[in-house]
């Protein structure tokens, strides 16, 4: 399974962004897509989930803020920020798996290269 993030960018605190992350190579609707984020100098870290049947899971400091969706007829998972913060600053990955716990990176058996996200106070 391939996964190709993309739309990140800067921004100014406040703004919105969608990221996206198109699958190829597998069944992507039998998958659950976790969105992750790495800062400088920090561990990856669980931003979200979306569930093979549509269920998601967010991480306290986005909820209300970013919202996760998948398409699969077009095989891409999508991870909606809105209002967002200079502390949202951070490379961000998608990733697949179909089973395990879910906020765990090691779970996670495909990634995405990641797609850089700056925001600027």
């Amino acid at each position: 399974v391939q996964l190709q993030a993309s739309g990140g960018g800067l921004v100014q605190a406040g703004d919105s962004l969608r990221l996206s992350c198109a699958t190829s190579g597998g069944t992507f609707s039998t998958y659950h897509m976790g969105w992750f984020r790495q800062a400088p100098g920090k561990d990856r870290e669980f931003v979200g989930v979306i569930r093979s049947g549509g269920y998601k899971e967010y991480v306290n400091s986005v909820k209300g803020r970013f919202t996760i969706s998948r398409d699969n007829a077009k095989n891409t998972a999508y991870l909606q920020m809105n209002s967002l913060k200079p502390e949202d600053t951070a490379v961000y990955y998608c990733a697949a798996t179909h089973s395990g716990k879910l906020y765990r990176t090691a779970t996670y058996e495909y990634w995405g290269q990641g797609t850089q996200v700056t925001v600027s106070s």
